[in-house]
């Protein structure tokens, strides 16, 4: 390595006992793999084992049944066992959204099957941004909220893939674990010149050019910045960094990723001279008019408890219309087709009760990203919340869910003795007392969840629970906590 004609790209792992040092010369290219331990020597196989034969259906197979492929890089990927397979999440929000569910889905069922699943978050890709599927480019983030977010992110990430438990058949690479990665762990310390040196120069402008988000981009008004043109050689590069130093073999993402993965398998293939790197793009999540199934009006639906509440993460998937909600529990759950099949079946049956296979869906997707216990903070606040419903209400249970439903505040001695009808308007519950009126006679406004038929009912002190708050309700939607 002495040698004047040589170079060298030394990049650190978040492990201390394993270092990746890339040297080429001017005649050959030589990787090596160097780890402290001499306990742990084996390097991971870089080509995938045949399985000769599996006692159930290949993870392809599963997705595939499911609606969960899109698209493959290569048939001979439904024929490999002991599979690692790695899905990345950049750190533009300090949480995931429900554009990223579908991928902790697939990373399960790879678990779910065996295989090794890693969940990278990008540190490092973060800083650039990712331009597909984006018409103009991300905005910055500072360095602070790059770090929060991807704390937040690992801490998200490692709760709900943690669930999902398997047994650990490969030591020191446990099955049932959560691995969890930062790419600026080993992109800290890379420099332009190695980058361009080392990686750059295997890349072809045409090709690059000619993936879709590029093309997309390139014919907008905004146009594309260099460092976005650069983003899918970032991301290939970490794609080759996880192969070679993990034998990680598989990357997963929406079908608005396949040009950034298919620039990973080509650099493995170039820089590695290897094969046997695959790529498994998945559906973006749309409803059935062709619309981002995702987004509510107000925003993207949350998967971190702090930014959006397990109820109202559960309503919004109980509100899933008929015509999408069976293909949703074959993407969004872990039930069997079979039980799937049951389902859709009851549905075309006399005597279906509206909603009933919804409550499933919403109950199986928020168990498994908010677990039993937001699930069960879910249940118990729409049945406190349903008008007609038996439950006892008590100021603790309604000011959890008072940020998810609209509220305001008013002096104590102002709602006692007012009107309901006065009160409907004055909180702006209804516009006016003549629409209040006419929902009386129809049966339809509620206080505390009890149906109110007297226009000249007047609020009491027994109304007001623990002297605090009453719950208004125009129907079964529209509600106000006071």
């Amino acid at each position: 390595m002495a040698m004047a004609a040589s170079r060298t790209l030394f990049l650190s792992h978040p492990n201390p006992s394993r270092a990746f040092l890339l040297s080429t010369s001017t005649t050959s290219r030589t990787f090596f793999l160097s780890r402290a331990s001499s306990a742990s020597t084996a390097s991971p196989s870089l080509e995938p084992t045949p399985s000769p034969s599996l006692k159930s259906k290949h993870v392809v197979e599963i997705l595939q049944e499911r609606g969960l492929v899109e698209s493959i890089t290569s048939e001979n990927l439904k024929s490999c066992a002991n599979l690692k397979a790695y899905c990345g999440f950049d750190p533009t929000a300090e949480s995931l959204h429900l554009g990223n569910l579908i991928g902790l889905i697939v990373l399960s069922w790879f678990k779910r099957c065996g295989h090794v699943a890693v969940a990278l978050v990008g540190g490092a890709t973060g800083r650039v941004g990712d331009p597909s599927g984006k018409s103009a480019e991300r905005p910055e983030l500072d360095p602070e909220t790059l770090e929060k977010n991807c704390a937040s992110i690992n801490t998200l990430v490692k709760s709900i893939l943690a669930r999902n438990k398997v047994q650990s058949v490969e030591p020191g690479f446990g099955r049932d674990s959560v691995l969890i990665l930062d790419n600026y762990d080993w992109w800290k310390n890379v420099t332009l010149l190695d980058f361009l040196r080392d990686v750059g120069r295997f890349a072809r402008v045409g090709t690059m050019m000619a993936k879709e988000s590029v093309k997309k981009r390139l014919t907008s008004e905004e146009g594309m910045s260099y460092t976005e043109f650069t983003y899918q050689l970032l991301q290939g590069y970490d794609f080759l960094y996880l192969f070679q130093n993990m034998g990680v073999n598989v990357q997963i993402g929406g079908s608005d990723q396949w040009g950034n993965i298919t620039a990973g398998t080509e650099l493995i293939r170039k820089i590695l001279q290897a094969e046997g790197a695959y790529g498994l793009t998945f559906p973006l999540l749309l409803k059935s008019d062709g619309t981002k199934f995702g987004k509510s009006e107000g925003g993207a639906i949350w998967l971190n408890p702090s930014m959006l509440s397990p109820y109202k993460f559960y309503q919004y998937f109980f509100s899933v219309p008929d015509v999408d909600v069976i293909r949703f529990l074959k993407i969004l759950t872990f039930l069997s087709i079979e039980e799937i099949d049951a389902l859709e079946e009851d549905m075309k049956k006399p005597g279906y009760i509206p909603n009933t296979v919804q409550k499933r869906l919403a109950e199986e997707v928020t168990r498994f990203v908010h677990g039993e216990e937001g699930l069960m903070e879910a249940l118990h606040a729409t049945e406190a919340l349903r008008p007609g419903a038996e439950t006892e209400l008590d100021a603790k249970t309604i000011e959890g869910i008072a940020k998810d439903v609209p509220s305001c505040t008013l002096a104590y001695d102002k709602v006692l003795n007012c009107t309901l009808v006065d009160l409907a308007v004055l909180t702006g519950l209804m516009a006016s007392k003549s629409a209040v009126r006419r929902l009386l006679k129809q049966g339809g406004l509620y206080l505390n969840n009890v149906r109110i038929d007297a226009e000249e009912k007047a609020i009491e002190a027994s109304d007001i629970i623990d002297g605090k708050v009453l719950l208004l309700s125009a129907g079964k939607k529209n509600k106000m906590i006071i």
